[in-house]
């Protein structure tokens, strides 16, 4: 058996064609939903990412900017930046990527960041949602994890779910979306004891530790969803995920490719994200979303 491909490009593409046509609707109000990212040094992984974010929304209609500060930035200046943001109406979200340079506390100007306009889903109070089952703005990743599984009519309910990884980020916020999906989860991590059977009893696998190759294609149960969430560079270049995907695809039953899986569905969340806080903050409704499953073929 081959695994069939869960397509991030194809789903985000589907993503963002619907938050195209909600951002046309709120125009029509005469709202057009406003993203600032604050990025804060040179990091490579945070300026493509950014590069990506800004040509993504501008094509969904919003307005959007980066404020660039220099790795040298104290932490005074960046949290200044993000207070005269939060009270800057037509900006609808707020992002900071992640990691922040050293000797600034990320902690700290997240918690600053007005929960309304954290499209990121990161402050106290949108994880404080997630956990209590309550509306917010979701992470993006996991949520973009938990739209691959839908657009392919991949069920979590009463499914055992495997997750690798326990960051804030990612892990975590995943599990207890698959909770509201009704599903068992296990939050497992790199020091898990016999980490290769827990995966073996998943029906559903998400790998997200930062670790090539760190799960192998036969811990996977046959038949079973695997979404690797990792993105690591070789020493030759080579991007790979978190799954030694070559063997693990000859078991499972749906994989996410490294690249072209999971990460292109962070941006098109993203921009779901900024268009759900435009429409609340300015009390507006949006048309309902297609939510097209994607082909199963």
């Amino acid at each position: 058996m081959t695994a069939r491909i869960l397509d991030g490009k194809a789903v985000a593409q589907m993503v963002r064609a619907e938050v195209r046509a909600g951002a046309e609707a709120l125009a029509a109000r005469d709202v057009r939903p406003g993203l600032v990212v604050v990025l804060v040094g040179e990091d490579p992984a945070s300026q493509v990412y950014v590069r990506n974010k800004d040509k993504a929304a501008r094509e969904a209609g919003f307005e959007v900017r980066t404020v660039r500060l220099a790795a040298t930035a104290r932490q005074a200046e960046l949290e200044a930046e993000v207070r005269a943001l939060n009270a800057v109406r037509a900006v609808h979200g707020i992002l900071v990527p992640l990691p922040l340079p050293k000797g600034l506390d990320a902690d700290r100007v997240v918690r600053l960041i007005d929960p309304a306009k954290d499209v990121d889903g990161l402050t106290p109070e949108n994880v404080a949602a997630l956990a209590m089952g309550r509306p917010g703005l979701r992470p993006c990743t996991p949520a973009g994890c938990i739209e691959l599984c839908d657009r392919h009519a991949i069920a979590l309910e009463g499914k055992d779910v495997v997750v690798v990884g326990r960051s804030m980020l990612v892990g975590k916020p995943f599990a207890l979306l698959a909770l509201e999906r009704n599903a068992t989860v296990t939050i497992a991590h790199s020091r898990t004891r016999d980490l290769a059977e827990h995966v073996r009893r998943a029906d559903v696998v998400v790998a997200a530790v930062g670790r090539p190759a760190l799960v192998k294609g036969d811990w996977i149960r046959p038949g079973a969803a695997v979404l690797d969430v990792g993105i690591n560079r070789l020493a030759d270049g080579r991007l790979v995920g978190d799954v030694d995907f070559e063997t693990a695809k000859e078991r499972a039953g749906w994989i996410t490719p490294v690249p072209g899986g999971v990460g292109p569905m962070t941006i098109a969340m993203l921009l779901a994200n900024t268009l759900q806080a435009a429409a609340l903050q300015t009390g507006n409704s949006l048309p309902a979303r297609t939510r097209s499953v994607a082909s199963t073929s």
